[in-house]
């Protein structure tokens, strides 16, 4: 059962204006834009701080210029708005799906069958994804159903910013919306409201028979699209920039060897395209195509831009078995969602031992199998927890150095853990501490090593300290403690004391 993700942009006209700075003042000043036809003007996108003085959308321009002084008015540009939907599909592409779209004018559309897990699950993909797009300056909601027609509805007519309906829940999240949701034609809404007919529970309640017989097949399309019982293919965005291959088959297809063997012939294709345009592809997706008019995606990502035939084979073979043929494949689709310039490098004598191994391809297989990657780097921080960052497993070293005047333990805990202890104020080390309910007696110590804290990026430490110190028990454990405060002021900490580490 597929799984439709829609995003819906409510103020995306006055969104793009804020975001380019075309002609718009400041955040909290209201901003409409306005639409033309011969002499007439009127709205036909507001903000939310217009909307909330009364200003709507198809209200004459003249009268909104009445009701609010000085109000930004922009004109209309649809080609801009239609180019920045585009954008907006084609990054969703890229990052989380293989097959998106343009949903109206208004919206995206993506198919995220078995593409979800990559970021999650579902509730944390969507919250992502209207996060992701509110740092962007972009006002989004979102919802995930089992229909195309039910996360369409959904996002437009829900105040939350984020839906997700379980899976063959779709009847009872859509019954009480209003008919306007099936995306017919206003001709149509309104004859059906003279009909009485005004939610979707009542419109499905009728006799399908006379609705088609005045209405046409329309009606009942929408309703079998809305409650799932009629698929909806979504049409991939493609673009001149994407590299693509295909195979068709007169035959269905369905043996895991049968489509390793087209697979192979497919990435043959492509790492050709890919060699004329001197480009090496980071990201490909495989869209299987089955005979009941259903899609199935794999995505292979890489760590760098690859050309080799046989790594992206590799990684994609690796997965056949995940490929559930149906009753069959009609039609194998493969493309380079993210391709870059790939530089050639001359290959070494084998007489020539090599220095440096290159470990992206075991980064390829494992991170494609689901796994979180990532190495532990330097970060330019006083303070212990701070002075850690991850990174991508390939990433470029950024050339930061842990500070080497005082030892580090190998094991950092995630938190600074309270402690029970005995010492004597304010520069000596504890006599016995007492942590996870085990009593230990120190035999050796060394400190304090004084951390201050960084007042430059958080003002309420312009008085914290730390004094650390490094013990060791009657067991030979080797522990680092610090006391917060310098043991005197109790404006520099709390003098409570925490283990942050474990030496190994």
């Amino acid at each position: 059962m597929p799984r439709v993700v829609s995003i819906y942009f409510p103020y995306l006209p006055t969104d793009r204006i804020r975001r380019h700075g075309d002609g718009a003042g400041p955040v909290d000043q209201p901003l409409v834009v306005i639409a033309r036809s011969g002499s007439k003007r009127w709205i036909s996108a507001a903000d939310t701080a217009a909307r909330k003085l009364g200003l709507k959308v198809g209200m004459p321009a003249s009268k909104a210029q009445a009701m609010v002084a000085n109000l930004q008015m922009v004109d209309a540009d649809p080609l801009a708005d239609g180019a920045a939907i585009e954008r907006l599909a084609l990054w969703a592409l890229r990052r989380y799906s293989p097959v998106v779209a343009v949903d109206g004018v208004d919206g995206i559309v993506m198919d995220t069958e078995g593409a979800d897990h990559l970021q999650g699950g579902e509730e944390l993909l969507i919250s992502g994804i209207v996060n992701g797009l509110r740092g962007r300056g972009l006002t989004a909601r979102a919802a995930v159903a089992d229909s195309w027609g039910a996360a369409h509805a959904l996002a437009r007519l829900t105040s939350a910013e984020t839906v997700v309906v379980p899976r063959g829940d779709v009847t009872k999240a859509v019954i009480g919306l209003p008919i306007h949701c099936l995306r017919l034609g206003p001709d149509t809404i309104r004859a059906l409201r003279v009909l009485g007919v005004e939610t979707v529970g009542e419109l499905s309640a009728l006799p399908q028979a006379p609705l088609t017989l005045r209405f046409g097949s329309e009606v009942g399309r929408r309703l079998d699209q809305l409650f799932g019982r009629l698929a909806e293919p979504i049409e991939p965005l493609r673009t001149p920039e994407l590299v693509e291959v295909a195979r068709n088959f007169q035959e269905p297809i369905g043996a895991a060897e049968t489509i390793a063997k087209y697979v192979r012939r497919l990435v043959a294709q492509l790492t050709a395209k890919l060699e004329e345009r001197g480009l090496g592809v980071r990201r490909s997706d495989l869209i299987i195509h089955r005979v009941d008019n259903t899609r199935q995606c794999l995505r292979a990502g890489l760590a760098k831009p690859v050309r080799d035939p046989a790594q992206l084979v590799k990684l994609l073979c690796d997965r056949i078995e995940k490929i559930d043929p149906g009753f069959g494949i009609e039609r194998l689709v493969l493309v380079a969602v993210i391709a870059e310039p790939l530089e050639e490098k001359q290959v070494t004598s084998a007489l020539v031992e090599e220095e440096v191994v290159d470990v992206t391809p075991l980064v390829d297989i494992l991170g494609n199998r689901g796994q979180r990657l990532y190495r532990i780097a330097p970060l330019a921080s006083d303070v212990p927890e701070r002075s850690i960052q991850r990174i991508g497993p390939t990433a470029i070293e950024t050339g930061a150095h842990w500070a080497a005047k005082w030892p580090r333990p190998s094991r950092l805990l995630p938190y600074p853990e309270e402690i029970e202890t005995m010492a004597v104020l304010p520069d000596q080390p504890p006599v016995v501490l007492t942590w996870r309910g085990k009593r230990r007696r120190i035999v050796r110590a060394d400190g304090p090593e004084r951390i201050f804290g960084e007042w430059w990026l958080r003002p309420r430490e312009m008085q914290a300290v730390r004094d650390y110190f490094v013990v060791e028990d009657e067991q030979g454990e080797r522990l680092w403690v610090f006391r917060a405060g310098d043991g005197v002021d109790i404006g520099t900490g709390s003098h409570k004391w925490f283990l942050h580490g474990i030496f190994g």
